[in-house]
């Protein structure tokens, strides 16, 4: 998705917090206990297509820091995590096959890293 809608969500969840503009409060709504923005098209107003967000979705990769407390000293490791796997990593911490506190989630397009 492109960087304008991106922080154009972003600024309306901060401003949701510190604002009580009601045009902006019918923009965002709340279901499972998370706030979010439905977005209908792209910054430069064309609808979204399957094909192409399916496409860039492949590309996608997350790097992921964890905190870990190992003999009393304090370590970061940093996971590059595929967009695919991204769920299964996540509940891996759930299931205890990974352990730590997720610090950090940066998104990433690996080709672009020289």
């Amino acid at each position: 998705m492109s960087d304008n809608i991106n922080k154009n969500v972003i600024n309306l969840f901060s401003e949701h917090k510190f604002k009580e503009n009601i045009e902006e409060k019918k923009k965002i709504k709340y279901y499972a206990g998370f706030n979010y923005i439905k977005t209908k098209k792209d910054s430069n107003g064309n609808k979204f297509r399957k094909d192409s967000l399916l496409k860039y979705r492949s590309k996608c990769h997350y790097m992921v820091t964890v905190m870990r407390e190992i003999e009393q000293e304090i370590v970061l490791y940093s996971y590059d995590v595929p967009n695919e796997d991204l769920f299964k990593f996540i509940k891996s911490f759930e299931e205890n096959t990974l352990d730590g506190t997720i610090i950090e989630i940066d998104k990433y397009f690996p080709e672009d890293i020289v």
